[in-house]
């Protein structure tokens, strides 16, 4: 577009902020103005790609995750699931920590291709060791230090990827934001899926659980590649090149009236922008801490079902997903634009916990199959609907070129929500 994009950019950028001299417009301001002019989306190309990418970087966890009982047959006597939970968890917020502090000086693609990369890698780990060496054998805690090896690998590329695809996404419009989360909600409903099928097709013995393991991970290797030509795609349509570069022409605004941002200067930067979305960020951080302090710990061992015995928690694993999608995707219809109604109602989500409580000691009547599903499908639609508001409000609230670390800092309030959930999970129903 060159010398005339630059000044189209900027009249843009003016023109939503008043004048050159009035505070930096935030970020939904100048997008909105942007809008107009802005090429197509043609046959909703990006959309669907963010939606894929967004499936793409919670499949690993997932597959491990999901893989749990083959990998607890292999492994008697450890505690697998809630080793992998602190492995992956402890290092994806780790390096969250240090991506946010040097995100302006690292670049978005560089990290999603490299976060990519390294997904492969630790998917590939599980299928080519069991055919090589553990081929089903019980007890080689050799290859249990490896496994857990490739769950910090994958920690490691979530941090990279997910910071850098919802940093890229919140660049753009809300509808891309929207596109990611319900992509992490089919993700879980993908899943899902598999696992009903493996059920139903696969023995349930050693063997059967062998199998299942490895269907899960070579559909997330498959992913991870379809991932990568996606993104790569993504990065050169023209609707996410035309905001790329109304974001560098404010940036380039803003180190024109303030010099080049020096450390000092960018750790004062980064604190107001934690300043302007830490409401956004306290609900994500809440909505999570709930959400995993339930599920799917209580769901898979602490309610039970006669007469549909081991099928009640899948069936509610897959009730739960499917309603987080439904949740992710009603913002694409309406968008609760009200931050504060939205905060105060991940604060009303905590109601869960006397609910979730009476379906344990209750009535006989709350203690049946229907009360616990009804609410495991509520907690999945809140969870999703809550999730994407905030997820597309955060970004928006800051100037467009901090919307990228604005999404990044979103995303480290979602992983300190997991791990706090995840420890509140071991205490809540004792």
């Amino acid at each position: 577009m060159g010398g005339e994009g630059h000044e189209e950019r900027r009249a843009l950028l003016v023109s939503a902020g008043g004048d050159e001299e009035s505070p930096p417009p935030p970020s939904s301001v100048v997008v909105a103005a942007a809008a107009a002019s802005a090429p197509k989306d043609a046959f909703h190309a990006a959309y669907a790609v963010y939606f894929v990418l967004g499936v793409g970087f919670l499949l690993p966890w997932n597959s491990f995750i999901t893989a749990v009982d083959y990998f607890a047959y292999l492994y008697p006597g450890t505690p697998v699931d809630r080793v992998f939970s602190v492995a992956y968890l402890l290092t994806c917020l780790a390096l969250l920590v240090v991506i946010v502090g040097w995100a302006h000086l690292s670049s978005a693609p560089l990290r999603i291709n490299a976060g990519l990369g390294l997904f492969v890698v630790s998917l590939l780990v599980v299928p080519v060791m069991d055919a090589a060496y553990v081929k089903g054998v019980q007890g080689l805690y050799g290859a249990y230090g490896v496994t857990v090896g490739a769950v910090v690998v994958a920690g490691l590329a979530d941090a990279l990827v997910q910071g850098g695809v919802i940093g890229s996404a919140a660049e753009l419009p809300e509808r891309y934001m929207q596109s990611v989360t319900a992509g992490t909600a089919g993700s879980g409903v993908l899943v899902s899926a598999m696992r009903i099928f493996t059920k139903a097709i696969y023995p349930q013995d050693p063997s059967g659980l062998r199998s299942s393991a490895n269907l899960y991970f070579i559909v997330g290797i498959v992913m991870m590649a379809i991932c990568i030509v996606c993104y790569n795609i993504a990065d050169r349509l023209p609707v996410v090149q035309y905001y790329k570069g109304i974001k560098l022409q404010a940036l380039k605004e803003e180190n024109n009236e303030k010099g080049p941002t020096s450390g000092s200067a960018w750790r004062s930067t980064l604190w107001q922008i934690v300043g302007r979305i830490k409401w956004s960020g306290f609900g994500i951080f809440l909505i999570y801490v709930v959400t995993l302090s339930i599920f799917p710990g209580y769901i898979t061992e602490d309610v039970h079902s006669e007469a549909l015995k081991d099928w009640y928690p899948i069936i509610l694993i897959a009730g739960y997903n499917v309603f987080d999608l439904v949740g992710k995707s009603l913002t694409a219809i309406y968008l609760l634009e009200n931050e504060n109604i939205a905060v105060v109602s991940c604060i009303a989500r905590l109601l869960f916990y006397p609910l979730f409580y009476g379906c344990l000691h209750g009535p006989e009547f709350f203690r049946t199959e229907i009360p616990v599903t009804v609410l495991t499908c509520l907690l999945g639609l809140t969870n999703g609907y809550l999730t994407s508001v905030l997820m597309i409000l955060a970004p928006k609230s800051v100037p467009i070129q901090h919307s990228e670390t604005a999404g990044i800092v979103s995303v480290l309030f979602l992983v300190l929500g997991l791990a706090a959930g995840s420890i509140v999970s071991w205490f809540w129903v004792i």
